[in-house]
């Protein structure tokens, strides 16, 4: 399927319903995603990071960041967005190449991040614009105007300003990107149904969710109007967790069990079999 036909289905599942999408951090986890019936394959920049050895938060190049999204893309045929953290550099021209390397390796969407570094300082509003008119350029400049931009905001994630100020803020940034090109807007650490209902209805671009244990249910969030709802490293975690108590167990005890249920081979071999 052409990368504007993959582009078109993503922008559709945003308007239909509530999209949730498992984040995948490799080829295998993506196919799996995708067997398990999601439409979309979303990354995260942590997983894909770890799976590299490298750390969160640009620990990857560019270049190789758009290489490991291109082995993602090549085992699914649903559309899949990838993360860009920070756009790889600070300026609009980093952000445009990013956007350039990530169309090249087959992605239909990105989350761009509004943070200068993991905890902060946020881009101040105008140069944060500037970005996301870069990334919007940048799509229709390489064929793919469609490109779905899901631009992250930390105020909530970092706890920046005031508590009560965060919410106005979150909003004010929310009409800027909307008007630079942003086509949805992402919240990490902001949980609260309250606070969501408000965001929602005065937001003037579709409110992405992050969610963990603990956090509201999928159908919880759908009540109050959320539209995008994604886990970010959780699944990551989870399975690097199994890996460590398998270790630990086997090392120490001699024993396999935390091995129990896992994927049958010739199952997770095909996934990932052409």
């Amino acid at each position: 399927m052409s990368a504007t036909r993959l582009a078109e289905r993503l922008r559709a599942l945003h308007t239909d319903h509530t999209l949730v999408l498992p984040n995948a951090w490799d080829a295998a986890s993506a196919a799996l995603i995708a067997r398990a019936g999601a439409p979309a394959i979303a990354t995260t920049s942590g997983g894909v990071a770890w799976s590299a050895g490298r750390p969160d938060g640009h620990g990857l190049t560019r270049e190789e960041m758009a290489e490991l999204v291109a082995r993602i893309v090549r085992v699914v045929d649903v559309p899949v967005t990838a993360d860009i953290e920070g756009g790889y550099g600070p300026s609009e021209a980093d952000v445009a190449a990013t956007v350039r390397a990530i169309i090249e390796a087959g992605a239909v969407g990105i989350n761009l991040e509004d943070s200068t570094a993991p905890g902060g300082p946020l881009f101040d509003v105008p140069a944060q614009v500037g970005r996301v008119r870069a990334a919007r350029d940048a799509a229709t400049a390489a064929g793919l105007p469609e490109l779905w931009i899901n631009i992250r905001t930390d105020v909530y994630l970092f706890g920046v300003g005031e508590p009560e100020g965060r919410l106005d803020d979150v909003l004010t940034r929310a009409g800027a990107y909307a008007a630079a090109g942003a086509d949805s807007l992402f919240v990490p650490g902001l949980i609260d149904l309250e606070t969501l209902r408000v965001l929602v209805k005065e937001s003037p671009l579709p409110v992405n969710v992050m969610v963990w244990p603990g956090a509201p249910t999928v159908a919880e969030l759908e009540a109050v109007g959320v539209r995008r709802i994604s886990v970010g490293t959780a699944i990551a975690q989870g399975a690097y967790a199994v890996a460590q108590r398998a270790a630990v167990e086997l090392l120490e005890h001699g024993t396999y069990t935390a091995l129990e249920g896992g994927l049958d081979f010739g199952a997770l071999n095909s996934a990932v079999t052409a």
